[in-house]
């Protein structure tokens, strides 16, 4: 069977109620893969395309593999790519963000407190045969950011300054992740809770990566930002101050189909010791790594695990 990453999964994803989503030519090989105990065992591990998720995806098929599972891991997914391969069997396991899941899977944007959030979703999830395990201490949310020396030569420290000067007319332009404009918690949200609007034309989307450098080199004047990014330090970037509380909270955790669990009922144990060394400061430093420092992500995933006392030295 062709090895499928980035886009798809990096082996073969096992059971019958998964070949609608493989393609003819990988027929034979995939009906012999399901003849191993091992493989039709494995756990499926999917992680949409940015370093954080690709890092949790990695840590986690490690840590699997260290306590004798065959793991299955996937990258580059969408969220709700995800999502609807979850709810129908052909992913097992994912790390989510509960805004994310509470606006885009339920519709859901009442602001909510961390720990509220993770209650609803939980009980949200439950019904859909999804388990919302213990979550990290990661809470990554959105944010605007500026440059320091512009956002202090406009004299904007906040989301509502930043407001007031686009609607006296100001043409400041955004550079904007993908989804964001589309988001139910995204820009219309945003623009909504301070009651402005950006100028048609103004908000133009580009790659995660992209937002960054063009910030640096002055082509846009704000940036739409995750809070784990550690390019916000690196680059001197000033954080808007969200005084409205547009944005929800984003608390990650992993999320796992109830017919796993109850296969492996151990998984849960194994997942949460993971997820309770995760916070943003650790996930701001992991992201570093790769991010800025250019490191080999699977090698950044097992040094933190070691370091951690989840996984052995090799």
């Amino acid at each position: 069977m062709n090895t499928i990453t980035r886009r798809g999964f990096s082996g073969v994803i096992p059971t019958m109620a998964r070949l609608r989503f493989l393609t003819a030519p990988t027929y034979a090989a995939f009906s012999a893969a399901t003849c191993s105990s091992a493989i039709a065992q494995g756990i499926a591990v999917a992680a949409k395309d940015f370093t954080e998720q690709l890092l949790v995806a990695e840590m986690t098929a490690q840590l699997l593999r260290a306590h004798g599972y065959s793991v299955h891991k996937g990258t580059g997914f969408g969220g709700p790519t995800i999502r609807a391969f979850q709810e129908s069997g052909v992913i097992d396991l994912s790390w989510e963000y509960t805004g994310t899941a509470l606006s885009m899977f339920h519709q859901e944007t009442k602001k909510q407190l961390p720990g509220e959030g993770y209650e609803r979703i939980k009980t949200l999830d439950a019904k859909r045969g999804l388990v919302w395990l213990a979550p990290s201490k990661v809470n990554n949310t959105y944010s605007l950011a500026m440059r320091r020396e512009d956002a202090a030569a406009k004299g904007i420290a906040s989301i509502s300054e930043l407001a007031a000067k686009v609607s006296k007319g100001e043409g400041i332009r955004v550079a904007s992740t993908p989804e964001f404009p589309g988001r139910p918690d995204g820009l219309k949200s945003l623009q909504q809770a301070y009651r402005f609007e950006f100028m048609l034309g103004y908000v133009v989307t580009m790659e995660a990566g992209a937002v960054y450098s063009t910030l640096r080199r002055s082509e846009f004047d704000v940036g739409v930002v995750y809070t784990t990014d550690p390019r916000i330090s690196a680059f001197d970037l000033t954080v808007l101050r969200d005084d409205k509380d547009a944005f929800p909270n984003y608390i990650m955790a992993p999320v796992i189909r109830q017919s796993a669990l109850e296969r492996h009922p151990d998984l849960r144990t194994v997942l949460e010791s993971l997820s309770a060394v995760l916070d943003n400061d650790t996930m701001r430093a992991l992201n570093a790594a790769v991010d800025l420092q250019g490191r080999n992500l699977e090698e950044v995933a097992s040094e933190f695990l070691q370091r951690s006392a989840l996984i052995g030295s090799p």
